[in-house]
């Protein structure tokens, strides 16, 4: 599974994209696109897109999927200033929809709730319309957490399931598959009038029958908004490849995913967590 299908070939970086990598090196923030090795960073950058990941670059959990760098927390710390140099980027760029995220920070008694908030809070201090999504790690399921987090208002809250419930103790061994079915349930209870969002990743050696229980487990968690996406492994030493999904397959995956009532799926090989976010969001709420 070395070789890459055609559709994932991504032009060359232009001056346009450097000259976005430079700016974001200049506020010192962090994107997951680049933490993450996400295929669509070029395009994304060109079109003024990236997903601000904060709470520094190092996650005290451990999938053996994902690119960004681990630590088991110790020493890690807090930079306070970080979401006010976020802010800062978004009015530099003049987003008029913003996406941000974490790596997980399970050392911290909110798990980072309260950066969030910062965050979301500083964002719309500079322009109250700005559309502000999430993508949060679980919080360890605390309601205190996610009361935090929505109190701040966000228009869209995701939290990705990324694989199926067989696969979580050799690919996620510290995250729970209820836990964050769990999370979706609380975010409806807590808002039901925010948007919710999930993502699962495809070629880690799942079946169709288990794609579909996730599909199903997610509708019933609240779950408006899914995305699937191809897996592709960060380096040699993560977790293999085991299948490059067709795109035929994403179209059916699609299709099912409409038929059990999600608003809206994104399913392709380059599709990602916030895909298309902004697109997605306006399409729902002027549909």
């Amino acid at each position: 599974m070395n070789k890459l299908p055609s559709w994932f070939r991504q032009d060359i970086p232009d001056g346009e994209v450097m000259n976005f990598r430079r700016l974001l090196s200049g506020f010192n923030v962090h994107t997951v696109c680049r933490e993450a090795k996400c295929p669509n960073i070029t395009g994304c950058f060109k079109n003024k897109q990236a997903t601000f990941m904060i709470l520094g670059d190092a996650c005290t959990r451990n999938c053996k999927f994902c690119g960004v760098s681990k630590s088991e927390g110790a020493g890690l710390i807090v930079d306070k200033d970080e979401p006010l140099r976020i802010s800062r980027v978004v009015e530099a760029l003049g987003l008029k929809y913003a996406v941000i995220t974490s790596v997980s920070r399970d050392d911290l008694p909110d798990g980072g709730a309260g950066m969030f908030a910062k965050t979301i809070e500083l964002i719309h201090g500079i322009n109250k319309d700005i559309k502000i999504e999430v993508l949060i790690p679980d919080f360890c399921g605390k309601i205190t957490s996610l009361r935090r987090l929505l109190g701040a208002r966000p228009e869209v809250v995701a939290h990705n399931i990324e694989t199926v419930r067989r696969l979580y103790s050799g690919l996620r061994p510290l995250a729970d598959y209820r836990l964050s079915l769990s999370v979706l349930s609380k975010i409806k209870e807590l808002n039901p009038a925010v948007i919710t969002k999930s993502s699962i990743m495809l070629g880690l050696g799942e079946r169709e029958p288990e794609v579909l229980e996730v599909m199903k487990d997610l509708r019933k968690h609240g779950c408006d908004i899914l995305t699937l996406g191809q897996y592709l492994a960060p380096s040699s030493g993560h977790y293999p490849v085991r299948e490059f999904i067709s795109i035929e397959q994403f179209g059916k995956y699609r299709d099912i995913g409409l038929g059990c009532g999600f608003k809206s799926v994104l399913s392709g090989p380059l599709v990602r967590s916030s895909y298309k976010a902004e697109e997605v969001f306006r399409e729902l709420i002027y549909a």
